[in-house]
This record gives structure tokens, sequence and C-alpha cells, in this order.
């Protein structure tokens, strides 16, 4: 191809890079050159943008250890319920 210009595949891979702060700005380059006439990147890159920004606004909370052990105890009980 030229110099800027790469195939599918590689755009994909930079488009993944770049996702994750760690594409150069050669790569950047010619990523924007292939997005602009291949369709097909474009969407792969728009939904790698949306899951991004999805990823870093989520907030997720954790059971503790204790609160773990309560479920696991009532699973078990339920589980023996169903078993006789």
């Amino acid at each position: 191809m030229g110099l800027f210009f790469i195939k599918c595949e590689e755009a994909g891979h930079v488009c993944d890079k770049h996702q994750y702060e760690e594409a150069s700005i050669t790569e950047k380059i010619k990523l924007n050159i292939h997005l602009f006439y291949c369709s097909a990147c474009r969407k792969h890159s728009a939904t790698n943008k949306k899951l991004t920004s999805l990823l870093k606004n989520i907030s997720l909370q954790f059971l503790s250890s204790e609160e773990k052990e309560q479920l696991k105890k009532a699973f078990e009980k339920e589980l023996r319920k169903h078993q006789q």
C-alpha cells in the first residue's frame, strides 16, 4: 500500500492500542487516514470508543468476605432443601 495506508487488520490493532492510549502519533495518523475511507473500521472504532467510555464511567461494588460467606451459606441451605 503506501507510506500512510494500512490494511484493516493493522487498523484494528492500532484502534485497540489507541483505546488503551498505547498508539504512537504515526499509528494514529495512519489509523485516521484508514478510517477516512473504510466504513467497516470506522464502525469498529466507534464501537471501541463507546466501550471505553462505558468502562471508564462504570462504578462497581463488591461484596465483602463476610457478605460472600453469608450468600454462600444461604445458597447451600436452599440447595439442600431442593435435594431432599
